[in-house]
This record gives C-alpha cells, structure tokens and sequence, in this order.
C-alpha cells in the first residue's frame, strides 16, 4: 500500500517536459519533491504564484511565501508572483496543461466530488471548479477506501460534484487507474504487496481488468 509520498512519486512520473501544472491541496503538493530528473515543468498555485519548488527547509523557510493550501514553499529561478485574478485567467484560459487534485469520491464517469462534505464547515469551494472545468488533463490522487472501509471509487458520486466527466486517471494508495471514455476505471497497476483482488473487492464502479497487472515501479 502507498503512503501519501509514494502517491505523490508515482504522480510525478506522469509529467512531462514543458507542462505547466496546478498542484492542488493535500497530496498533490507533494508532487514538488519527486520531479524527474531531466524533466522541466513549472508548477502554478492558484494564490498567484508561478515556478513553485520543492518543500523548504527549517532555514529556508518564509512564512510570506505560500501556497493554495497556505503550505510554506520554495520559488525556482524565473518564477513570478502575481494576482489571483491573474492566477485564474491563466486557468481559465485554458493555460494550464495537467491539474492534479485530492478527491473524497470519483465516480466510474469520471466525475468528482472534492470540496464539501454536507453539514460539515468549509472555507468555501476554492479553486476546484475553474480546475476542472478548464484544464486539458486531471489526475485524481486520493485513499482508496474511506476511514470507515467503503470505496470512494464509485458508480456515482454521493457527495456534491465538482465537476462532471473530467477526470482522465486516478492514482490511489492501492492502484493506478485509467477512467475509460465510456465509463469504468481500467486497472494499470497495483501497489506493491496488494491483490488484484482486493482492488475489485475496494471498488464500487464497474472496474476493467485485462491481463496481468504489474506492481508499481
């Protein structure tokens, strides 16, 4: 079973050289410590600010410089700051090429449910939608199961949807996952030490599954 570090390293073999990507709250933050070698990307946080670098050391770090999910981080060389009107338009304008997001529930469309949990209080809805609903690629990094041992792989979202028909793969604490343009996750890998069986008997949506199925590298 993955931990959220090897979630996120396994997240990061999926870019590629040149993407420009928003990293949201949660595990995806993590993805900042595990770029390839080799591979140039800039990262985008929705508060204005474009070039983010790995975590900051206990030296390094500067309680004016933060991220979405009001982390402390660390800017490369050439990044920007900047407006969060101007931080949306780059989203809105379809300038970000990968978005990668936690969720609580994905449905077997592709559908996600990531920022409210009914009767329970949130800040607000954030960025997620403008995500969703604009960039060319989203990348799900969640838990597989809940805490209570029921699968956020769904038929269909319970919780209220982000957006609709967005998601392209999932990369969970249990497996790599494609959603299939005509519903359905497609199993791509598993984690290390985890059955192909228990990743059906871990998901609710319909679930593909064709011949052998390496463990994650």
């Amino acid at each position: 079973m993955l931990d959220k570090n090897g979630i996120a390293k396994r997240i990061a073999k999926e870019l590629q050289n040149g993407y420009y990507v928003n990293l949201g709250i949660g595990i995806p933050t993590l993805v900042a410590n595990y770029i390839p070698e080799g591979i140039h990307v800039v990262l985008q946080s929705e508060n204005g600010l474009l070039g983010i670098g790995a975590f900051p050391t206990e030296a390094e770090v500067d309680p004016d410089l933060i991220n979405a999910g009001k982390q402390t981080i660390t800017m490369t060389r050439g990044s920007s700051l900047f407006s969060s009107a101007d931080s949306f338009a780059m989203i809105r304008g379809g300038h970000i090429d990968l978005t990668i997001l936690g969720a609580m529930e994905v449905s077997e469309n592709g559908d996600i449910a990531n920022w409210k949990v009914p009767n329970k209080m949130v800040k607000g809805m954030g960025g997620a939608m403008d995500l969703v609903a604009s960039a060319k690629n989203i990348i799900v990094a969640m838990q597989h199961k809940s805490k209570d041992g029921q699968s956020k792989l769904l038929k269909k979202c319970t919780l209220p949807i982000t957006g609709l028909r967005c998601v392209r793969k999932i990369i969970t604490d249990l497996a790599v996952l494609d959603v299939l343009p005509e519903g359905g996750f497609r199993l791509l890998e598993r984690a290390k030490g985890i059955s192909v069986q228990e990743i059906i008997d871990s998901t609710e949506g319909r679930l593909v599954v064709d011949g052998e199925i390496p463990e994650i590298g």
